[in-house]
């Protein structure tokens, strides 16, 4: 197995990397009850050297209910029918959650409602307003 290349800042040696395989209860008929090809790879983040402590957090936090109590992170795949494939769908998931978790999050912009569209909202409110009002019967004192 080789090391799982995230991008130029992080690539995850092969050593840090443990997979298991179990039964699978995906597609495969007779088959899913004899090979064991559903995998699940864990990876300790604590082991992980050259990972940014920002991008840590923000992968910690996305991640949380992942993440086991001695702090592996857990991915499955049952994907495919084979063992092997689904080892390397499992590796690209881990790279694809890093990657997802790499830059902070941009701040939002708090802006105004522009005038049009606080225009058209109030007439939208009167055209259901009457429209509701229009339903009633009439009133007996009126």
């Amino acid at each position: 197995m080789n090391d799982l290349f995230v991008n130029t800042r992080l690539s995850i040696p092969a050593g840090d990397l443990n997979f298991t395989a179990a039964r699978s209860s995906g597609p495969g008929g007779q088959n899913v009850n004899k090979v064991n090809s559903k995998v699940t790879l864990r990876w300790s983040l604590a082991d992980c050297r050259g990972f940014d402590p920002g991008w840590r957090r923000r992968f910690v936090n996305r991640y949380q209910n992942r993440i086991t109590r001695d702090g592996e992170l857990l991915v499955h795949s049952e994907r495919y029918r084979d063992q092997a494939r689904n080892l390397a769908d499992a590796r690209t998931k881990l790279a694809e959650m890093l990657l997802e978790c790499q830059a902070p999050p941009t701040p939002r912009k708090a802006t105004k409602p522009t005038r049009g569209s606080q225009r058209r909202r109030l007439d939208k409110k009167r055209q259901n307003s009457q429209k509701k009002h229009n339903r009633r019967g009439p009133r007996i004192d009126d």
